[in-house]
């Protein structure tokens, strides 16, 4: 085993063990999924961090400004940054207050439960996608770590590895885990920011090397309409401004104002520590003449390159971290929103200890279903993305109305949340410039006039 294995497999263990002490707390499904409502601002704050800062921030969003220069930043770490800012600001302290264990228990306290059952099952999609793509970018870890593992042996590994400390810690698991793997990533990032500095002269040496390459424009690309800049801004701010990863952390804090202040502060961190991959990604190519085929594996590859063997170990935990960190949280999301709100309801007076049982069986049933997405997509960045449109626009109009109006009943969420779902997949399959702004004009049409037609048709009783 080489030393850069042996220290990615006592990182994972240490997760795994982390996992079995925390399960020793966990005799509810609320401990399980919510970690009892009881993060601090510490764990709050690293754990919404940690979740979001995954593979698409560190491999994902450096391949695309890699290839296409600053422009392409909308949306990592920029869009997704905001989105959680604008999470923070509008929506984590009313969702705190209702106390609901998933996002699902909205639409069931607000159209009933049959809307429940049908959000559930758009909600679980975007989850495992998202697990996917960090799977993926493990392998890509994989490939360039300089090991005798393949790509897929990578894969089959970290799913592996973290659907059991998931299955067996929980959300309390996950939280911890995050605060450790937050503080290495950030450590990771900054070390390999550091090096690479000093090999270019310093910050002003790099301002040069990136104006001279032309790679800094802000402005969209001459060829790209106004629509599609909307569009690429549009998917991670609304299509993930109530992402269900996000919902759980606030749900599990244990005040409003942790709820609101921890989410606050883990957008600015997201904002700060996720400029670091886009400004490595700039300096690749100008500075050390990397040019590479597969974009996704500039970070890694400049890692290998300019680090010491054991600071390229810290840097490649750091980019684990990044990766588990995220997965652990989007597989026991699914699992919790296909057990809490689908199968359980279902089940004559189901025990505590069943109700875990059945969550840890689906957690484990996602991971399959990620590993087998991660085996035969495209890329990271292009599971983010669907990640945050699928299903998203019906989600976001709904959640908006349910959240803040008593305008709309049970007909019109059910409109918006199909309508908005079948908008978005015919327009993917028409290749249409902007599937998600289509997706979500029509969710809002649907969502009014049915809501229209509900306050002239009284509902049977």
């Amino acid at each position: 085993m080489t030393p850069l294995l042996g220290a990615i497999a006592a990182f994972l263990v240490v997760q795994f063990v982390i996992g079995i002490i925390v399960s020793r707390r966990i005799a509810t499904l609320d401990d399980y999924l919510v970690a009892g409502r009881r993060l601090g601002p510490w764990l709050a704050t690293a754990s919404i961090f940690a979740t979001w800062f995954g593979a698409e921030t560190i491999v994902g969003g450096a391949a695309l400004v890699h290839a296409d220069g600053l422009s392409l930043a909308t949306v990592e770490p920029f869009g997704y940054g905001l989105c959680i800012l604008l999470t923070g600001a509008v929506f984590a302290v009313p969702i705190w207050r209702r106390r609901f264990t998933t996002l699902a228990d909205l639409y069931r306290e607000r159209y009933g439960v049959s809307v429940e059952r049908v959000a559930a099952v758009i909600l679980i999609p975007p989850s495992i996608l998202w697990a996917a793509a960090q799977l993926r970018a493990f392998g890509q870890v994989i490939t360039v770590s300089g090991t005798a593992l393949s790509f897929e042996t990578g894969l089959f590994i970290a799913a592996a590895i973290v659907v059991a400390y998931t299955v067996v810690g929980g959300m309390l698991a996950d939280a911890v885990t995050d605060l450790i793997q937050a503080g290495v990533v950030t450590v990771s990032l900054l070390a390999l920011l550091a090096v690479v500095l000093h090999y270019v002269g310093g910050v002003s040496g790099a301002a040069t090397l990136i104006a001279s390459a032309d790679a800094i424009a802000l402005q969209r690309p001459a060829a790209m309409p106004w629509w599609e800049l909307l569009e690429a801004w549009a998917i991670p701010i609304c299509g993930s401004v109530v992402a269900t990863e996000l919902i759980s952390r606030i749900i599990a804090s244990r005040s409003a104002g942790v709820a609101r202040g921890a989410t606050l502060a883990a957008g600015s961190l997201y904002l700060l520590v996720g400029s670091i991959p886009i400004v490595l990604a700039l300096l690749a190519g100008p500075a050390f003449g990397l040019d590479l085929a597969d974009a996704e594996q500039v970070i890694p590859t400049l890692a290998r390159t300019v680090l010491p063997g054991w600071l390229y170990i810290v840097f490649a935990g750091g980019l684990v971290s990044a990766i588990l960190s995220t997965v652990d949280s989007t597989l026991l999301i699914a699992g919790g929103l296909g057990a809490h709100n689908l199968i359980l309801p279902q089940l004559a007076s189901p025990t505590a200890r069943t109700r875990v049982r059945v969550t840890r069986g689906l957690v484990v049933l996602g991971g399959v279903v990620a590993w087998w997405l991660a085996r035969h997509a495209e890329g990271v960045f292009a599971l983010v993305e669907m990640a945050s449109a699928f299903g998203s626009a019906g989600v976001l109009v709904t959640v908006c109305f349910a959240l803040f109006t008593r305008f709309g009943g049970p007909r019109a969420a059910i409109a918006a949340l199909l309508g908005g779902l079948l908008a978005y997949v015919a327009a993917t399959i028409a290749a249409l410039a902007t599937p998600f702004l289509l997706s979500l004009a029509a969710a809002v049409t649907l969502y009014v006039g049915v809501a229209l037609s509900e306050r002239r048709v009284p509902a049977t009783p």
